[in-house]
């Protein structure tokens, strides 16, 4: 199994796309997140990958850096159904809001001819807090990581062997996570800057941590190996040395600073 950072920023970024990243085992591919645009396709292709490849989609929560990737595989998807040039079904999950909204956009942005795939070939599933879904042939389990802003969902995937990939989402850990963070063997966490900056890009009053922060809580946790994302983009140029030579400092694991379209073997 392995990783690609199709984008690795927070919302604001120009010199970088923002967070999604694309889960991949053998012929099986998760797309979870989307960024802002339909710069996702761009950033699929030049990772190498097929869009039509993401069968399986899940998308976080509404925030525009996160959802509209999606709304752009929605229509690519059905335009390409409509055509004949897409074969087979694919399905996106979210919770109740992330459908909810997705469904209403596309019904609101799209032909008709096209939104009639939705629940037909196209599925767009609530998944709620704590259910467990079969995902590239890895049981998942989703949580709601208790957001202070838009309701908000992470997810903990069986590597088998004992192992699991932890994703937090782009908030800070919450306690109500451990059960599924605590000893994960991958742990994907935010860090909006480093502490060292934080007077700058101010991200406790935007309800974010940084490179510290999120090194300190994976040593605490347990954590095998650290995969750090959703940062700022004014140190794009050095940010792998910056963030990894503060993050070394507290966390005693594996860290990784992937830049945009980087692959990592899990």
């Amino acid at each position: 199994m392995n990783i690609t950072m199709l984008g690795t920023g927070n919302a604001m970024v120009t010199e970088c796309y923002n967070t999604c990243f694309v889960l991949e085992d053998g012929d099986k591919h998760l797309l979870v997140d989307g960024g802002g645009g339909n710069t996702l396709l761009r950033q699929l292709k030049q990772a190498g990958f097929d869009w039509k490849d993401m069968r399986e989609i899940f998308v976080t929560h509404k925030h525009v850096d996160h959802i509209m990737g999606v709304v752009w595989m929605i229509r690519m998807i059905c335009q390409n159904m409509k055509q004949g040039q897409y074969d087979g079904e694919a399905t996106i999950y979210g919770h109740e809001e992330v459908i909810r909204i997705l469904k209403e956009m596309a019904e609101m942005l799209y032909p008709a001819k096209q939104t009639c795939f939705i629940g037909d070939r196209l599925h767009l599933v609530v998944v709620n807090d704590g259910e467990e879904r079969e995902l590239m042939g890895h049981k998942t389990t989703f949580f709601d990581i208790q957001s202070t802003k838009a309701k908000q969902y992470g997810f903990c995937m069986d590597m088998g062997n004992g192992g699991k990939l932890t994703c937090c989402g782009d908030e800070p850990y919450n306690e109500c996570e451990k059960k599924y963070a605590e000893n994960s063997k991958w742990l994907l966490h935010e860090a909006f800057c480093l502490y060292d900056q934080a007077d700058v890009f101010h991200p406790y009053e935007k309800h974010h941590s940084t490179a510290k922060d999120a090194s300190e809580l994976a040593e605490q946790l347990g954590v095998q190996n650290l995969i750090l994302y959703h940062t700022e983009d004014k140190n794009i140029v050095r940010r792998k040395e910056l963030y990894t030579e503060e993050g070394k400092k507290y966390f005693s694991g594996n860290l990784y600073v992937p830049e945009d379209l980087e692959k990592i073997e899990l």
